[in-house]
């Protein structure tokens, strides 16, 4: 039964992974990028001044402390989501199985998904509802608020607790446990009792506490890495233009016509970078956007922008920093090293014995703020199924006994089963945000409208035409402004 049960899971992942979810996320991609004329470029610069402004205000004023968190805290929960071990493990067997240019197509995927990003974050906010803590939202809430079809809303919040809330953090647990076992042999069981009890004192504090807890662990942790991963470009500064060129020749397969052989491997290069990239950023999954909601903002649009950034934060600044780590250290030419173990080996060839040490140390802050990051977006679904605190306690005691089961165990049918959840999570989401999409445009437009006129952009109810079933913008403009 169990053999049958591994075979069904194995083909639905194979179908959904290798061609339904990635024809849907480009063709999609392309169209929000086309649609939306190029908005992840256009409004690059303005991504970054409202995260620097997010960032100045995070935790100050008094109507966000009533209501939302702060933009920069949205944006550092959805991060702590993405930024996980895949950053570091993900990126390395992209490079050892589809090899370099795996990389090119990785950086490829996030460019164009980074406009899905936007669509949905965009949605996440115009139809985000007041809770006791703020706000709450994702894809169930614009499945029922804009397409009037919760039960949609219903099978994706089920789709996203089980494969997020709990398998997913069991992955991120049992990755800690054997990275702290390998580099400074504690016992697994006590690595996990630390972390379950760190879990419990974050998630029972609330959003507001995850919030505080990511705003100061993700910044930490993304400086960190990025700044190891410069030491080792400028030690390796005059293979830079080598090392992008084996990249774009690889990526292309112009490598494999000199070696006689091109079709297969360029098909393994492609399909590696490309999942690698989707796993990683998740633009357009539907995870994401259960964070977006929660923030503060004066328009829509600029939660939108924030979340568009951390496709980039993600891929082009965290994978890139692993990617040039391995290949400037040629540790992907070894035979038998894989995941996190070439990670670890390329970074300990260029900066010593420490290298392992810093590793372990980052996959515990990526997995342990991916914990956090993870738990929320299920209980924000928790909150759409059944508003009653009773279900909120028994999620959070079985996100408990995920983490520790985590720590101990490894039952493949389990991840197996987490990756099919988040692909089936993953289509419902793209369909949603597809026949939502013309709202997140109009409110782009409206955005562009009023910065063109020189305006702090701020949006109402009234700002789209036939706009309905919105809880959260009907305040008046004044109190707006003083988001």
């Amino acid at each position: 039964m169990l053999s049958f049960l591994q075979n069904i899971v194995s083909k639905g992942n194979t179908l959904l992974w290798s061609y339904v979810l990635i024809a849907l996320l480009i063709l999609l991609g392309l169209y929000f990028t086309f649609k939306s004329k190029f908005v992840q470029f256009r409004f690059f610069g303005e991504m970054f001044r409202l995260l620097g402004d997010g960032a100045s205000n995070s935790v100050s004023s008094k109507k966000e402390k009533k209501h939302g968190v702060s933009s920069f805290q949205a944006f550092c929960i959805s991060t702590a989501s993405r930024v996980g071990t895949g950053n570091l493990a993900g990126v390395a067997i992209a490079i050892s199985l589809g090899g370099p240019g795996a990389v090119f197509w990785m950086w490829l995927i996030a460019l164009i998904g980074a406009a899905s990003s936007f669509v949905e974050s965009t949605l996440a906010q115009i139809y985000k509802i007041k809770d006791k803590h703020g706000y709450r939202g994702g894809p169930a809430y614009y499945m029922e608020k804009g397409l009037n079809k919760k039960w949609m809303g219903i099978v994706f919040s089920i789709l996203i607790t089980l494969s997020y809330g709990f398998v997913f953090n069991a992955v991120q647990t049992n990755t800690i446990t054997f990275a702290f076992e390998q580099a400074f042999g504690i016992n697994r069981v006590v690595m996990g009792l630390c972390i379950t009890a760190f879990t419990v004192v974050v998630i029972f504090g609330g959003v507001k506490r995850i919030a505080k807890v990511v705003e100061l662990i993700v910044p930490i942790m993304a400086v960190a890495y990025v700044l190891v991963a410069l030491f080792v470009i400028v030690k390796n500064i005059s293979a830079i233009p080598s090392l992008f060129s084996l990249i774009i020749k690889n990526a292309f397969g112009l490598e494999q016509v000199v070696g006689g052989g091109v079709g297969i491997a360029l098909k393994t290069t492609i399909m590696n970078g490309i999942k690698r990239g989707l796993f990683s950023n998740e633009a357009g999954m539907g995870s994401a956007p259960n964070a977006a909601a929660t923030a503060e903002v004066s328009h829509p649009v600029k939660q939108g922008f924030i979340q568009t950034l951390g496709v980039f934060t993600d891929t082009i600044l965290i994978c890139s920093a692993t990617a040039f780590i391995i290949l400037l250290s040629g540790a992907h030419i070894s035979k038998g090293l894989t995941g996190i173990q070439l990670t670890q080996s390329a970074l300990s060839s260029q900066v010593g014995s420490w290298g392992n040490t810093f590793i372990a140390l980052c996959i515990l802050l990526f997995a342990f703020s991916s914990i956090i990051g993870n738990y929320y977006y299920g209980e924000s679904n928790i909150g759409f199924l059944n508003a009653n605190k009773t279900w909120l306690i028994i999620y959070r005691i079985l996100v408990l006994g995920m983490v520790m089961f985590g720590a101990v165990a490894k039952v493949q049918i389990v991840w197996d089963m987490a990756d099919l959840f988040m692909g089936l999570m993953a289509v419902i989401n793209l369909i949603a945000i597809a026949m939502l999409s013309k709202i997140a445009f109009a409110a782009l437009k409206d955005y562009a409208k009023q910065k063109k006129e020189g305006k702090d952009p701020v949006f109402t109810v009234n700002s789209i035409e036939g706009l309905e079933n919105v809880e959260c913008w009907d305040e008046s403009e004044e109190d707006l402004l003083g988001a």
